[in-house]
Formats: structure tokens, sequence, C-alpha cells
């Protein structure tokens, strides 16, 4: 690998790329005895598993003696034997059934085709039987699945919401009954507004569960995460105390070569300052061109499926200019909104090698089975370190020496890991966060609750503290039905229809804007309501499958966007007003180390009008025009955080030339940067407002908000640990070069305000200011 690394170093657009060089060493396998059931260990030594890994054979110990358990360990570590282990045992022994649960059908499918083959390996009588339950069969196939009886049932939250459990009495209660095992696969990505979500329907699980004398145990497999505990027991509704964790992987690796490549400054002078740098996307498409030319089987990971379907295009089209058309050909991209068949495709591609390169959204970042790459390439961190280390683990051939290179964006978090390695290789994992008492999903989930089985007093036990109230006020609305039985206060579902199909698990909000190409007639794709209005706007320009498109009309009553196909050497970027009300206080404290700021957690509302876009230059990433918009505005009520700046801070911040709103500004700018250095989000998962003079406050106030309505728990938890995003976000601040603040330190890709005002160095006053005496 170090002869490729510095074939790499010896290309012609080599400019000094690699900033930090880092060999993760491999390790040998730790193995244990378990005693299996003779059939089931000789299917298994038939496909070549001998001995089991020292976690694996400790997550089995552990479901064995009745508790549930969280595997936290890395890709490709053999987790799935932790859970197929413990339900093929049970099918054998007396029947007992396992639900497995995955975020995606493609997952589905892959983990199905796995059981199925183990399952036909133990012979005629066995009683395992391993079936799927999606949305994408037919009623007539979902029939056979139930008339089956499978033992062991793969299904989607999706479909467990809407398919399962409102039918938990009339269709599944042989299954129920026999519910021995529940395994929740990738629990890391039920997180945000998903994970909410996910999480209420685990707590309805486990009252249908109640009603049928079951008492299953969890397994939930998960990347590493700073809480797989705490994460695991909020999203099933277990108490943490009830969970044991495996986070030592004992699987046997080969070195990884990991490169820190952090494309080239354009050169000061022309309109162009330090800070900003040559596009990930082509650095990223250079190295993805040699490697493949070179015989590596390369995956690259980018951000959007826009990205991919282009830069794929893109790099086929390199690879026949070079003369190696073979190599074109096995060029492709992989998204989620690629049909199945065609997803499928490409991972039997992948697994057999006759696709040697593939340009992919994190869709392949889950643990569907693609064999072992060459070499990974991340086009821009990821956004969590979880996340790389995730993609990252698709690298690797048994012992062999793998690759491993993280192109920088020029954003925040790109560089300050670009400056800082060793926070990114010893730097403590993410926390994954999610809030299953969130006011705005929880009337829905308590109704769909009670059209599954009677509501009672004691169900505050799965839906916390606010449940007596939320009941009482469905009961006045007419939708809950109050009945005095001989057992006790009961409710039932009085409501017409079924309330788990009037909700979308992975959004709030459930409108759809399709985007149709005039050319054809066709609809290329579909965006939540809030997207269309920043992505799809007259004017916008939108990237499809290699295509770039320009929408030229956005027709909201029938929520449809026209788009012509565009050769626009431009991007567009939206521009919006915002206000922040305050509805109600619901925490405060001293700013930490500072009696003359006070820190808040509350209820708010956020307005926000988008009022214009910008054209901004593919190439230089410089306006090229403004544009009014008229569109309705939206409102959220979410959770914030919010502090006042320091009096004398302020005074002094006042007094130095300079711009006191840019200074705040490009504080509130910096801390939403580095909130994903913690937990794990997307920038887009938080906005934020700063303001010299708030009403509420009567001072300058810094707000950062949820992204979502009600309020999925990323700012409750920055509230409590503020003074570590306080201290990161100076440190990323002062660590930057630049002179007067760019894309690496206090500008947003996603600023209503188009970056203006910005002053970098008022905002480390404040922020030296803030960290200075904790």
């Amino acid at each position: 690998m170090d002869e490729t690394i510095e074939w790499l170093r010896g290309r012609p657009y080599y400019e000094g790329q690699v900033h930090h060089h880092e060999v993760v060493p491999g390790r040998d396998a730790s193995f244990a005895d378990v005693d299996l059931d003779s059939r089931l260990g000789s299917t298994l030594r038939d496909r070549g598993i001998e001995r089991l890994y020292s976690h694996q054979a400790a997550a089995i110990d552990a479901v064995r003696g009745g508790r549930n358990v969280v595997l936290a360990t890395e890709t490709a570590s053999g987790k799935s034997l932790a859970y197929t282990v413990p339900a093929f045992e049970r099918a054998l022994d007396h029947t007992g059934c396992t639900l497995y649960i995955a975020p995606q059908v493609a997952l589905i499918n892959d983990q199905t085709d796995t059981l199925q083959n183990l399952a036909r390996g133990l012979g005629f009588g066995s009683r395992v039987t391993v079936d799927q339950y999606t949305g994408r069969q037919s009623k007539t196939e979902k029939r056979q699945v139930r008339d089956r009886q499978p033992t062991v049932l793969l299904t989607t939250p999706d479909m467990l919401h809407y398919g399962i459990l409102p039918h938990s009495h009339r269709l599944w209660d042989w299954f129920f009954e026999r519910l021995e095992t529940v395994v929740v696969d990738e629990v890391h990505e039920y997180r945000g507004v998903f994970g909410s979500q996910v999480s209420l329907v685990l707590r309805r699980l486990n009252r249908v569960c109640e009603r049928f004398e079951a008492d299953p145990e969890y397994v939930c497999c998960s990347a590493t995460i700073g809480n797989p505990v705490e994460h695991a027991a909020t999203v099933t509704g277990r108490p943490a105390a009830s969970f044991a964790a495996v986070t030592e992987d004992r699987s046997a690796t080969g070195p990884t070569h990991w490169l820190l490549w952090n494309p080239p400054e354009y050169a000061d002078g022309g309109g162009w300052g330090s800070g900003r740098r040559k596009s990930s996307h082509t650095e990223t498409k250079r190295l993805f061109v040699d490697l493949v030319s070179r015989g590596f089987q390369t995956v690259v990971f980018t951000s959007s499926r826009q990205t991919a379907e282009r830069y794929a295009t893109d790099s086929a089209t390199e690879l026949r200019r070079r003369g190696e058309r073979d190599a074109a050909e096995s060029v492709t991209a992989y998204q989620a909104a690629l049909t199945s068949d065609r997803r499928e495709t490409v991972e039997q591609g992948l697994s057999t090698g006759e696709i040697r390169g593939v340009w992919s959204t994190n869709a392949l970042e889950l643990g569907v089975d693609i064999g072992g790459l060459d070499a990974v390439l991340l086009d821009g961190y990821p956004g969590t370190r979880m996340a790389a280390h995730q993609q990252a683990g698709r690298a690797g051939r048994g012992t062999d020496p793998s690759l491993v290179v993280m192109v920088g964006g020029e954003d925040q978090l790109d560089q300050y890991f670009m400056a800082n390695p060793d926070e990114f290789f010893e730097g403590e994992a993410e926390r994954a966060i999610s809030n299953p008492e969130n006011q705005t999903l929880m009337p829905g989930h308590v109704l769909s609750a009670a059209r599954e089985t009677w509501l009672k007093p004691d169900d505050d036990r799965h839906f916390g503290p606010t449940f007596p109230e939320l009941v009482g006020d469905l009961t006045e609305s007419g939708e809950l039905d109050r009945r005095e039985t001989d057992a006790g206060i009961r409710w039932l579902y009085d409501g017409d229809g079924s309330p788990q199909h009037e909700m979308n698990l992975r959004t709030i909000d459930d409108r759809q804007v399709q985007l149709r190409d005039r050319a054809n007639g066709e609809t290329i794709a579909k965006l939540p309501f809030g997207d269309a209005l920043r992505d799809a706007h007259p004017g916008a320009i939108y990237h499809h499958q290699g295509q770039s498109y320009e929408v030229t009309d956005l027709d909201l009553d029938h929520r449809i966007a026209d788009l012509s196909r565009t050769r626009a050497e431009y991007y567009t970027q939206v521009l919006h007003d915002k206000t922040i009300t305050v509805e109600s206080d619901l925490e405060e404290r001293p700013m930490p180390g500072r009696e003359d700021s006070t820190l808040r957690f509350a209820d708010v509302t956020m307005r926000k009008q988008i009022t214009g876009y910008e054209r901004r230059d593919i190439a230089s990433g410089e306006p090229v025009g403004q544009f009014s918009l008229d569109l309705p505005e939206t409102t959220l009520e979410t959770k914030a955080l919010y502090f006042t700046v320091p009096g004398p801070v302020e005074m002094e911040m006042r007094a130095r030339d300079g711009d006191f709103d840019g200074g705040i500004h490009a504080a509130e700018h910096a801390m939403i940067s580095m909130m994903p250095v913690e937990l794990l989000c997307d920038r887009r998962d938080i906005g934020g407002l700063s303001t010299p003079l708030h009403p509420h406050t009567e001072k300058s106030t810094i707000f950062i908000y949820d992204g979502y309505p009600g309020g999925v728990g990323l700012t409750d938890r920055a509230y409590r640990d503020v003074s570590s995003l306080v201290g990161t976000t100076r440190k990323m601040v002062a660590s930057c070069p630049c002179a007067d603040g760019c894309p690496a330190c206090v500008q947003s890709p996603h600023c209503g305000n188009a970056n203006d005002p910005l002053d970098k160095e008022l905002a480390l006053v404040l922020l030296d200011a803030l960290e200075g005496e904790n």
C-alpha cells in the first residue's frame, strides 16, 4: 500500500494534498467456545464458520441469560451471528419467534437471503423458517407469509407501524404469542425525527407484547457510538440497566492506511481569499479514476444523490478518454432513489468484482453484503466520525492492507479535522439522540396504540409523564372514548380510519412536491414541502442522474414543480428572513463561568420567509446575480437554547474596529457547524439566529434551535454540555489561518443572508470570553 500512496503523490495533480497519513494496525482474531445445537454448528461449519469471535460469544451468552444486548462494533465484524444463533436456537427448540427490524429494504433483502440460506442448511423439519414482510410485497405475498407462520420475520419499522401492529390481534396473534427476540439492526440510524418515531413504534410494540404475555429480549446492533446503552434504551423503551453492552471488536482485520487529503487553496487575489479550496468532488474524481485504472475496486461515498450521479458519469467519461472502456463500463452510481432491481445489480456486481467503481450516497454504508473493497474514498467529511469509520469499514479484504482517503471539503468540520487529525482518530465517538417525548409526534402514536389495544392509566410507563394530560386532550377532542370497566379506566380509539396511515415515520410533514421533467412529463423525484421551497423554487438549479435542470414553475396548490434541462454554469442558494419568538422558558442557568450571561432552554416558534436566491458560479463560488421570490412563510415550533452576550463583552466588541452584528452572526454559524462533533446530526438538523436586540431578553442574543417540530433532543443535549461546544468552536475558529472568515470557520452554505455580515475577529472575542472563565 505504501507503493500506491507514493504513486498518488507522484501524480501530475499532486500539490502536497496529503496532510496526514495514519496507519490503523490490523489485529488477530480472538475466539471463544460456544455450545451450539449440532445441526446449527454443522451448518455454520459448512459455510466456513468454524468458531465464533469473542464478541459474538459474549452477546449470545447475554441473550441466552435473558439480557437485552447492544452490540456496537465495526462494519463487517459479524454482528449478525449474535442474533442469528439465539433466534435459530429458540425456533429449533420450541418454535420461538424472532422479529428482525432494519431501516432499509435493501438490508432486509440481504439478511433474508443470508438467513434463508442458513435455515435451509438445517434440513427438513428444523422449525426455522425465514420470511420478510415489507411494503414492496403484494397483498397475496403478504397473506402467504402470514399463512406460513415463519419463526424469523424481517421487516422495516414502517411495516411494523402500518401493517403488523394494527392487526396484531386478528392476523398476528400466533406470532406475538411466541415472540422471544426482537432484533433492532443499525440502531444508530434511529435518531432525529426517524429515531423519535421508531422509539414510539417500539413502545407500542412493547404494549402489544404485554397483552400477549410476551417479554422478548432486544438485540440492538450498532456502529460505534458514544452512548450505545443509553441510545438502545431510548429507542426500545427498555431500562438502560437491562442492557449488556458488547463494544470490543475481536474479529480479524488487515492494516488500514488513512490519508487525510486536503484540496489546495485558491491563490489570493482576484476575489479569492485564504480558506477557499478547490472542489472536493474534483479531487475525489481524480483519485477515483486513478485507483480504478490501477485495478483497485473503489467506492466513493458522497453527500448527495445528484453528486453521485454526476461524478459517476464524469468518471466514466474520463476513463473512456484514457482509452479504458472496460473500466468505464464498470463504473456506476448507487443511491436510494434507484429501483430495487438496479440496487441489487450494483450490490452483486461489487460482490463478484464485475463492478470496479461506484459513487454512492450513504445508502451503501449500511450492512449490505458487498464483499471487501480495495479502497474507499470519502468525498468530504461525512458529518460524523461514526459515519466516516462506518464507510471506511467497507475497505478491506480479509487481512490484506486497505486504503481510505478522506478528501476535505472547505467547510468547518472538514477543515477542523484536517487541521486536528488526532481529534478525528482519537476523539470520543458521537452520541446518538432521539426524543420519544416529542409532543408533536406523541398524539398520533397514542391514538395508534389505542387502536391496537386499549389504553390504561399505567401506560405512562411507555409514553412518559405527559401521557395523562395528552389522553385527557384526546378524549376531550372526541378521538378517544373513556370507559369505566371492572378492571379500571380504559380508553379506546374513537376516530375514523387508521391513525397509523396518517403518519409517515421518516418525516413530520407528509406533504411532497413532484419534480416533473417538462420534456417528457415524467416525475424525476419528490421532495418534502419544506425542501421544495428551498431546492425547487422558480429559477433553482437541480441535478438528477447526471442531468442539470432549471425549475421553471412551482405550483404549490397542486404540489408540482416543472423543470427544464439546462447547461447552466452556476448553482443557486436561497436567501431568507427569520424571526424567533420565545413561547416558554423551560430551564435557565448562568452561562458556565459567566454570571453576566444567561443560558436558557425554551419552547420557541421560528418563522422563515424565503425572499429570493443567488446564482453562484460553479467554478469560483462567487455570486453572479440575485433574484427575488414570492413564497409562503413557514413556521416551526421547536426547542432552542439561547444565551445573551455578556454586557462587558458587548462593550468591548463594539469598541473595536469591526461589525458587532457580524461578530455574533459569525459565532452563531461556528457553533452550529461544530455541534456534529459530539452529536450524531447534520448541520441541516440545526438552525440559528443572532440578533443585537431580542424583545424577549432586551439584549444581544444568540439562538440555536432544533430543525424539527417539537425538537428531537439536539439542543437539549447541547444546553447541558454548552461548555464543550463553546470550547470546540473557539478552537476551530482560532486555528483557521484565514484573515477575515471563510467557509472553513464562520461562513455557512445554508445562510439565508448570504453570509453578510460576518466578523471573524469579533466572533473570537466573544468565544474567548465565553470559554476563558470555564
